[in-house]
């Protein structure tokens, strides 16, 4: 489904003004047409001082914004990073800070990095690798985690209006009161053997179930395994037999293929899916 969105909602996405103007005036977008569209204004029209804005709308890893900085942007920013600095003891956060400034020094902007699903110390490596490099190559990558952000926002936009409107039009039709959303059909397994790229042929090893079940009237799948105290790290596959939510659909079945580390293993896993006539799009929530 074709949206359209406003452009403060695009800069709370990224935090250039540049590109949230040129989003808003590109039409009604589908989820999958907005992220081509967001790559090709990132990276082709606009310019090397919007990224510097946008790199300025996000405190720094691991502190908490002033309050010059836009405020829904930088409470996002503060939410991503919140899984990884929940445990973070006071001399790591230090070490942390004392590198930013080393890093903004040399650099001239923040270090930024997609925060989602990274521990402290993956990003902690990450600044002090990235601190060799040369500036121009510095500013390429550091281009690209923010395109990533701004994707993982772009799903989680287009995911809570797809509620919305949901919720609209069933609550306001009174031919229907069923969900389009419910009975969809989820199953969740673990692969056992070679990781890598070569599982997904075969590569010596089985998918094995973990748990199924169905989407509620809210969309919401029930229980896919027992609770645990830590998940066992692995490749894992959660399937939607999106057929039952839209019979003649493009995509009648959707498999999603991620990873847990040994470093995850204690963090919560939500997975939602965002479907469409002609796309889907995922990404890993909290």
């Amino acid at each position: 489904m074709a949206m359209e969105i406003g452009e403060d909602e695009w800069k709370v996405c990224c935090g250039s003004s540049e590109f949230a103007k040129q989003m808003s005036t590109s039409g009604p977008l589908t989820s999958q047409e907005a992220i081509y569209t967001a790559r090709d204004i990132w990276f082709n029209q606009v310019n090397v001082t919007d990224w510097l804005e946008a790199f300025s709308a996000h405190p720094q890893i691991g502190n908490t914004p002033s309050p010059s900085i836009n405020s829904d942007f930088a409470r996002r920013s503060v939410s991503e990073q919140s899984t990884a600095f929940a445990t973070t003891s006071a001399s790591a956060l230090q070490e942390l800070a004392e590198w930013n400034v080393l890093y903004k020094k040399k650099f001239g902007f923040i270090f930024i990095i997609c925060a989602s699903g990274r521990t402290h110390a993956e990003m902690l490596h990450a600044l002090k690798e990235r601190y060799e490099n040369r500036p121009i190559v510095e500013l390429e990558i550091a281009a690209m985690e923010q395109m990533k952000i701004t994707e993982l926002r772009m799903a989680k936009l287009f995911s809570d209006k797809a509620k919305v409107i949901s919720e609209t039009d069933s609550s306001s039709s009174p031919v229907s009161t069923k969900p389009q959303a419910a009975g969809v059909e989820v199953h969740l397994e673990v692969w056992s053997g070679t990781t890598g790229p070569s599982f997904v042929h075969g590569g010596g090893g089985v998918w094995s179930s973990v748990g199924t079940s169905a989407t509620d009237r809210d969309g919401r799948s029930g229980p896919l395994m027992d609770l645990v105290d830590a998940l066992n790290p692995g490749t894992y596959r959660i399937s939607f037999d999106t057929a039952k939510y839209s019979p003649g659909c493009f995509f009648p079945y959707v498999s999603i293929v991620f990873q847990v580390t040994e470093s995850q293993k204690w963090e919560h896993f939500h997975v939602p899916l965002l479907l469409a006539p002609f796309s889907f799009s995922t990404y890993r929530g909290s």
